[in-house]
């Protein structure tokens, strides 16, 4: 059971290690294509938090949140191969925070095919995060197995 469940974990964190890779591969001076690509998004979904809380946000630099992604994924994904709490913690946090700026399914109208895509990527990551809340779960759920050597005896009179 504990190999299948490493290789489950190899598995799932592969899709982060592999995206983060290539994130750091492509990154250059200007933060490469995934900054190209997320800095519309992200100064719309700025532009929304601003406008619906009525909160100044500060001006973030997009090549800081690409390489905060990079280290979230990647160092996040080699954690939690090795059964990590805290390694799944950082995944989660990535997606909890760019799932909804990537996938921005609700600045579109519902018929279009855009809508569509965006949607399902967006659900597809709401599952990743409930199987890392799983991992959680499981992981906090289960008793530390104590060593043989080391138990108490009470002293009775």
């Amino acid at each position: 059971m504990g190999f299948i469940s490493f290789v489950g974990r190899v598995l799932f964190a592969s899709l982060f290690l592999l995206s983060a890779y290539q994130e750091f591969i492509e990154f250059g001076n200007d933060g490469g294509p995934a900054a190209k690509t997320l800095k519309p998004k992200f100064n719309l979904f700025v532009k929304l938090v601003s406008k619906n809380t009525g909160l100044g946000v500060p001006h973030i630099d997009i090549k800081t949140v690409i390489a905060a992604t990079m280290f979230l994924k990647g160092f996040g994904g080699l954690l939690f191969i090795f059964s990590s709490s805290f390694g799944a913690f950082l995944l989660l946090i990535y997606l909890a925070f760019m799932t909804p700026i990537v996938y921005d399914f609700y600045n579109y109208e519902m018929e279009s095919e855009q809508f569509v895509q965006l949607f399902f990527k967006f659900t597809q990551n709401l599952a990743f995060i409930g199987a890392l809340l799983f991992f959680l779960g499981m992981k906090n759920s289960i008793p530390r197995r104590r060593s043989k050597g080391r138990t108490t005896k009470t002293k009775t009179n």
